[in-house]
């Protein structure tokens, strides 16, 4: 949670403390605040029940409040993720731990766009959507708020995330390890430490957009003009109307995506950006992958730009989806009876960008890799349905799934290979055995820059943290 989140606390509160004090109090229930300060106890001390939020460690200048640890609980607990040791320790440690990484990301002047932001959490939104049996609606009515309120409310979490993996990515880049060390690594271990590998399975995948109505393409457009023209009026800003009606990540910010390359924008977007020179002026109606935009300049410095943004998508009929569906059945169908293979379907026929070049193969693209093979849980939810299924070299009946650009689709699959889970071994499974050793050097390595940079950072917390079993040494000064 950042100092902002605080400032804004403390003004509801109906007070303003300076930013040193309000590191150390705890907001209460009688609208004050409580020190957090153990040399300030003997003055004031609050009643446990009145405490809502408190700051209970600093890392640096930045706090951690207990809301953050049990948010994170909580979030832990509704993914079945378990915690080594006592959670009310390991808790805290890994948001400090974060926080270190954070810091640094800041002083190396790490930058994330918008896009990228947009895009995680976009497809942490569609996961959810899969859960909810496909349905955007039962989502929205499980969480209690709009797909738009999700993606604000990610929006500032995500950003850290990715902040924290390019920052450790940053760290392990130069790191490599050669085929000897790899064979020294797994010589002397007993069997049962050499890891198993899980079944991996290859998919390709045809997919088809189903299409949609003139009539539902004239409403978003119309939608948009009107937002200009209220804009142009003075009845409001684009700021305002971004943050109440576009259907980005970046609503929260009102639009704005931050300084960002022509390169990692989609295409059709970036020309009309790229191209704005006025920042009293709105651009015209520009449609992407991603749906249907307005444009506002904001500034542009070298080759980076920044503008606000109000996406829009049009949302598809059932009756199209179903056309699109017959259309994969048939085109399944005729792969079957030889008629053509699935290969020059997905490279002729499919609507998936992302795999219509590649023969329709999915890849998986990790961390620190791209590969064509998935574990099960790695695969969209759907597709994994399906693959359970088929044998290798069997096509799927038509599904529906929404892509990573948050849109529905219709879906054909072909299991392409499977590898049933085994023992790993040097002539099969080298990548695997190499990630492993690789990963290890990583861990080390960041394990090592943490314990390092505790050294000469200032850290504060609450003594009943104290007595605390940490990963690492140096909490406690």
């Amino acid at each position: 949670m950042d100092k902002s989140h605080i400032l804004a606390v403390a003004c509801m509160a109906g007070m303003m403390l300076p930013l040193a004090s309000r590191a150390f109090y705890a907001h209460t229930t009688n609208g004050g605040w409580a020190p957090n300060d153990s040399t300030a106890v003997e003055e004031f001390v609050a009643p446990a029940a009145s405490v809502i939020d408190e700051v209970v460690w600093v890392v640096g200048d930045e706090p951690i409040l207990k809301s953050d640890i049990e948010a994170m609980r909580l979030q832990a607990e509704s993914e079945g993720m378990k915690w080594e040791g006592n959670p009310d320790c390991s808790i805290p440690e890994q948001i400090a731990v974060q926080k270190l990484f954070l810091h640094q990301a800041a002083i190396d002047s790490i930058e994330v766009s918008e896009s990228e932001i947009s895009q995680d959490i976009d497809e942490q939104i569609n996961y959810w959507i899969q859960l909810a049996d496909g349905s955007r609606e039962k989502l929205e009515e499980y969480r209690k708020q709009t797909i738009s309120q999700m993606r604000q409310s990610m929006h500032d979490d995500f950003k850290n995330r990715v902040l924290v993996q390019k920052m450790k990515q940053q760290l392990v880049k130069d790191i490599n390890v050669s085929p000897a060390e790899v064979r020294k690594y797994f010589e002397n271990l007993p069997e049962d430490s050499i890891p198993l590998v899980p079944t991996m399975v290859e998919v390709q995948i045809i997919t088809r957009q189903p299409k949609v109505s003139i009539e539902e393409v004239n409403r978003v457009k119309d939608a948009l003009r009107e937002y200009t023209d209220r804009v142009n009026r003075g009845e409001t800003t684009f700021a305002t109307m971004a943050r109440l009606y576009s259907e980005d990540g970046s609503a929260r910010q009102g639009g704005e995506i931050g300084y960002t390359p022509k390169a990692v924008l989609d295409p059709a977007f970036a020309n009309v950006a790229f191209n704005l020179t006025d920042p009293n002026k709105i651009s015209k109606i520009v449609e992407s992958e991603f749906g249907f935009h307005i444009i506002q300049l904001i500034d542009k410095r070298g080759e980076r730009i920044n503008v606000r943004h109000i996406l829009l998508k049009p949302k598809v009929s059932r009756e199209n989806i179903e056309h699109a569906s017959h259309q994969l059945d048939s085109i399944a169908n005729d792969i079957r009876e030889n008629k053509f293979t699935f290969d020059e379907a997905a490279t002729y026929i499919s609507d998936d960008k992302d795999t219509r070049s590649n023969h329709g193969l999915m890849v998986n693209a990790t961390e620190y890799q791209r590969t064509s093979r998935f574990r099960m849980q790695d695969l969209p939810t759907e597709v994994a349905r399906e693959v359970e299924k088929l044998g290798v070299g069997e096509i799927s009946a038509p599904f529906e799934m929404v892509n990573s650009r948050g849109k529905t689709v219709c879906a054909i699959i072909k299991l392409k290979s499977r590898t049933e889970s085994h023992r790993a071994t040097i002539t099969e499974d080298f990548q695997t055995m190499k990630d492993v050793v690789l990963n290890k050097q990583r861990d080390k390595k960041l394990n090592d820059w943490v314990a390092e940079k505790l050294k000469n950072t200032y850290v504060r917390m609450n003594d009943n943290y104290k007595d605390c079993q940490f990963q690492y040494r140096g909490w406690v000064k």
